[in-house]
Parts: structure tokens; C-alpha cells; sequence
């Protein structure tokens, strides 16, 4: 089967580097699904202005097509240093590089020059990601509040306390700089480096922005 993208993903992280790991876990980030011209029509989201939230199929656009198949990975969430099969992980190194995400739609504009645009929050996407395909989210079927998370609920997230310079404000919207504090308390770093010496960096709403990390604290050092 060959698919093609039926849209992009517009927003605010321009490499796969600092995304937060999950889709909604920062639900304040804004981004925006723009349509390929062949898929312009009002009619193909007409209905989805009543969901709220909406299922993304889309690519992990960054990743070496050549990159060999693992059968298992090393995810963040049990530091980096413990192996676990592929298929019962998010990672994005998978046999079809395919990526899933639950998204809340905040509004469509059906009336832009590229339009009908879906505007929505919590993406856990790179800018310019393509989209292969959308689906509304639906309560009574996609939501299952008892079901267990195997080792994802067994071992906790310790957020990291984020240190701005005093001029970040003269950087980003008081939206923008909340989204990327909340970014950088989840710890983007690769879960078995640790050198508080190691200078990180990721562009971010058009800046790039540097840090380190010593102990709990993330200090932004500085921000072009």
C-alpha cells in the first residue's frame, strides 16, 4: 500500500529534539493542520466542528528511512538503560515509521486562502511533520480510564525546575513561554546523558534556545 500526506503540520518546534514525548501532555501548544490542495474542501471536515479532540496519523518525517529494524528500544521513561519489545513502546523507530497521536481541536477555519485549517492544541509534532490521515475521537469507544499502562504507570516522572533569563520575555508571548517552560521541565535530554557540562539546544517558535541541566535544575543560557 502506498499513502501520500493529506496535510502538514504547522507549528512551533522546528526539530524532533525537545517535542514532548506524548500528544497533550503540554496542552497549551498552538499548531495548525493545513490540507495539500487536492484535500481543500469544506466538505471533507464538515461534521468535525462538533468533537473536541481528533486522532492524527501521521509520519516521523525526521527519521533515517534506511535505519535498520530493532525489536526492542531503550524508552526514556525507564531511563534509557532498560530494553523493551518495540511494539510495546511509543517509540519513533518503528518498521513504518507511522506515529499516532490524540489532539484537542480548538477551531477550524474554513474561510483561509489554504483553507478549511484546523487549528488545534497539545501536538506532539514536529513543524512541517505530514499527516496521512484524521479521525474524530470518540468517548464511548476511544476512552478506557481503568486500563492499565504497564511500565509507563509503574515508574514516575520527575519534572525538572526551569531557570529563564531574565530578558526570555522579550523572546516569546507570555503562551509561548509557558508551552516552553512546561517543555523543559519534562527533560528533552536522552535519558543516559547526564553531564551537567553539555550545552543542549533545540529551535523553538523561531529561536533557538540553549541549555543545561545539573542535578534538578535546567538553566537556559541562552536564547537567539
Amino acid at each position: 500500500m502506498e499513502i501520500s500526506p493529506i496535510a502538514y503540520y504547522r507549528g512551533p518546534f522546528g526539530s524532533k529534539f525537545g517535542i514532548p514525548r506524548q500528544s497533550s501532555v503540554i496542552q497549551d501548544i498552538e499548531g495548525s493542520i493545513v490540507f495539500e490542495p487536492a484535500f481543500r474542501s469544506p466538505d471533507a471536515v464538515r461534521g468535525l466542528e462538533g468533537f473536541d479532540w481528533l486522532w492524527l496519523v501521521w509520519g516521523f518525517s525526521a527519521n533515517d528511512v534506511n535505519e535498520p529494524f530493532h525489536a526492542t528500544v531503550r524508552p526514556p521513561r525507564l531511563g534509557g538503560n532498560r530494553t523493551i519489545g518495540v511494539f510495546a513502546s511509543r517509540s519513533p523507530f518503528r518498521p513504518n515509521s507511522l506515529g499516532l497521536s490524540s489532539v484537542r481541536l480548538s477551531s477550524i477555519e474554513f474561510d483561509a486562502p489554504s483553507g478549511p485549517v484546523l487549528h488545534i492544541l497539545g501536538a506532539d509534532l514536529m513543524n512541517g511533520t505530514p499527516i496521512y490521515d484524521i479521525k474524530p475521537y470518540i468517548r464511548f469507544s476511544d476512552s478506557h480510564p481503568d486500563a492499565r499502562d504497564g511500565f509507563v504507570g509503574e515508574n514516575n516522572w520527575e519534572s525538572l525546575e526551569v531557570v529563564f533569563p531574565d530578558n526570555a520575555g522579550s523572546y516569546f508571548s507570555d503562551r509561548e513561554l509557558e508551552v516552553l517552560r512546561q517543555t523543559l521541565s519534562l527533560d528533552p535530554r536522552p535519558r543516559v546523558q547526564h553531564d551537567a557540562s553539555k550545552v543542549y539546544g533545540f529551535p523553538f517558535a523561531g529561536h533557538e534556545v540553549r541549555f543545561t541541566v545539573s542535578g534538578n535544575t535546567l538553566e537556559v543560557t541562552s536564547i537567539d
